[in-house]
């Protein structure tokens, strides 16, 4: 609680002194953990070999990413004590989700839907800025009003998420449900039958509803057709970016906030989105650099092929420089609702995006981004999952709460055309009847890219 209190003041310190002063502290909080792993880390002080002198910039460091840290654990750590194999049982021992590991640290997975499963260990320090930024973000989220509705109404939070595994929202919910106020928090499996999760949610009446952006795309469906009635304060739809026409298309349906965050298990706090659909990078803990295919940096505006992550709290397990894989646009203006901290916007996973054949042997990429502005508007289509079979066929799924059929055709139609204004040729879009498959994880993919198209996705 210490910690807590301590690290609540200095967020609130510096960010009062303005975007100089975050600078400052950006680059010593950097410097201090790129000393720290060149010390303690025998992966790092292999790596940066050569690198002199105090690191401010984060563009003299070399590029990690989850496959090498993951073949180097046991160098990667910071704490020899920390070990693969004693990580990797703690994980396949599912009763011990939310427990400590060592007695010193919080352990989270990945569900490992892109290349592999990563493991992340975090020590106090690094939890304790995580709950300080987000504590605080959910109290700016609703407001005082929206808090004393929430209060007024039971102060009951539902969680829908995967319930198997050390996944991050898990180990976050079996933490809350032991803390304090556990009777207060309701955690569901996102894999139970919609029917059930709509009839416990309406027995719960939660104030505040976390769930992923896709599972909260169906109940917002199951809000409108009358079959869910709950009155929460707070919509927070986590894991997955959520298109604008969908965030209000919930706001409407529940007559509650809607906010989200971008954020992973590798760096939780990553952001914290705003009413005008950007993400606000917490950047006096984050560093985030949007790159091209080459590594040099993406200009404001510009989607990205990928974005670099330094998160510079974990001083268990450095991550710096770390390739993400997501494609994004950081925000070249200031925006509307005045926080000062860089905005982006998440195009989708770099192994998310279509890459559809053009002209003159041209390929034209069609992102998760470009495809969210169009889809949600068709009527009838509450959630939709895109598979490319081959590099120039796509298959269009959808979930619909009215006429499956015609939102599909609707869909495909849709899709041609965003094809063709992007400048693909010969582009083939049929419907598929199949459902909407549901990941390991317990997340809807928007899109499953065909898989000869992740290894050439610079080509164009």
């Amino acid at each position: 609680m210490n910690d807590l209190l301590r690290v609540r003041r200095e967020i609130k310190r510096v960010r009062k002194q303005g975007p100089q002063a975050i600078r400052q502290v950006q680059s010593e909080r950097l410097a201090r953990l790129v000393d720290h792993a060149r010390a303690k880390s025998p992966y790092y002080a292999r790596l940066y070999r050569g690198i002199d002198g105090p690191v401010t910039d984060p563009a003299r460091l070399p590029v990690t990413d989850k496959l090498a840290l993951m073949d180097h654990f046991d160098e990667w750590v910071t704490d020899p004590r920390v070990t693969f194999d004693r990580v990797e049982k703690f994980t396949a021992d599912h009763d011990r989700v939310g427990e400590r590991f060592l007695g010193d640290y919080t352990v989270v997975s990945t569900s490992g839907t892109t290349n592999r499963r990563g493991i992340f260990v975090v020590d106090d320090a690094a939890l304790a800025v995580n709950m300080a930024l987000s504590s605080g973000l959910m109290l700016s989220w609703m407001g005082a009003m929206g808090v004393l509705k929430a209060l007024r109404r039971g102060a009951r939070m539902a969680m829908v998420v995967a319930t198997e595994g050390h996944l991050l929202v898990n180990v976050g919910a079996k933490r809350m449900q032991r803390g304090r106020f556990g009777e207060h928090v309701r955690v569901l499996s996102v894999h139970r039958p919609l029917d059930e999760l709509v009839a416990e949610l309406n027995e719960f009446r939660p104030s505040i509803v976390m769930a992923y952006a896709s599972t909260m795309a169906m109940l917002t469906a199951e809000q409108e057709a009358g079959r869910l009635h709950i009155d929460p304060v707070l919509i927070q739809p986590a894991g997955e970016a959520v298109a604008d026409v969908m965030a209000e298309r919930m706001a409407a349906a529940f007559g509650a906030t809607v906010r989200d965050t971008y954020g992973c298990g590798e760096c939780p706090f990553l952001s914290a989105g705003c009413e005008h659909g950007w993400y606000h990078v917490n950047s006096d803990w984050v560093i985030a650099e949007p790159v091209d295919a080459q590594g040099q940096p993406t200009p404001p505006g510009e989607p990205s092929h990928t974005v670099l992550l330094s998160n510079l709290a974990n001083f268990t397990q450095p991550i710096l420089r770390y390739d993400l894989g997501d494609s994004v646009l950081l925000r070249p203006d200031s925006c509307e609702c005045g926080n000062p901290l860089p905005a982006l916007r998440v195009n989708g996973r770099v192994s998310e995006i279509l890459w559809l054949p053009g002209a003159h042997g041209r390929r034209v990429a069609i992102t998760s981004l470009m495809v969210s502005t169009i889809l949600p508007h068709i009527d009838g289509i509450d959630l939709y999952q895109i598979v490319q079979e081959r590099p120039n066929r796509l298959r269009l799924r959808v979930t619909s709460a009215g006429d499956a059929e015609e939102a599909r055709n609707r869909g495909c139609e849709a899709l041609r055309e965003l094809a063709g204004d992007q400048g693909a040729a010969d582009v083939i879009v049929e419907p598929d009847l199949r459902p909407v498959e549901q990941s390991a994880g317990g997340k809807y993919r928007r899109i499953i890219a065909w898989e000869g198209a992740e290894a050439n996705d610079g080509a164009a």
